[in-house]
């Protein structure tokens, strides 16, 4: 029962690395009120009243999306009422998104309708260049006890010589 070999037969045994699950698919016929989560893949061909956050979304021609979407990649052929926050987001020419886009990459074809404001999200590498480029020191605000000069001094603000008057 505590013998050396039976100790081997437990240290060999390993789970096998795990397989990437299949797309989850939201048939056109299904309506889903709530939050939706997942590690894998999303194919919305119904209706989703509720926020998703996965890894990969697409949301079919027939898909209708109300709420925020974060994902790495997001692909619309549908409609979308609401945030969306990906690495990745691509609008097809079929797409129509009311809301805004946080992207890193942004692809959007002829005849998509899209109504909100796209912002880029800084990729690591740009903000590491963005911290580079920031100059190190910052002058400061003249103020009046500032602009004091010592006697003899010409003053920039002040002609040094007189000025006749005509």
């Amino acid at each position: 029962m505590f013998s050396k070999s039976s100790k081997k037969a437990t240290s060999a045994i390993t789970t096998p690395p795990a397989q990437p699950a299949p797309p989850s698919i939201i048939s056109r016929d299904l309506k889903i009120v709530g939050d939706m989560l997942s590690e894998g893949e999303i194919q919305v061909d119904g209706t989703v009243d509720g926020d998703i956050r996965t890894r990969i979304l697409i949301v079919g021609e027939t898909g209708k999306i109300k709420g925020e979407i974060v994902a790495e990649t997001v692909r619309i052929l549908g409609a979308v009422d609401g945030q969306i926050k990906a690495k990745v987001v691509i609008l097809a020419s079929t797409a129509h998104v009311v809301g805004d886009i946080m992207h890193e990459d942004l692809s959007i074809e002829t005849g998509a309708f899209l109504e909100g404001h796209c912002k880029r999200m800084a990729l690591p590498d740009d903000l590491h260049k963005a911290e580079k480029a920031k100059p190190t020191s910052v002058p400061q605000a003249s103020s009046a006890s500032n602009n004091q000069q010592s006697p003899g001094t010409p003053s920039v603000n002040k002609p040094t010589a007189p000025v006749a008057a005509k």
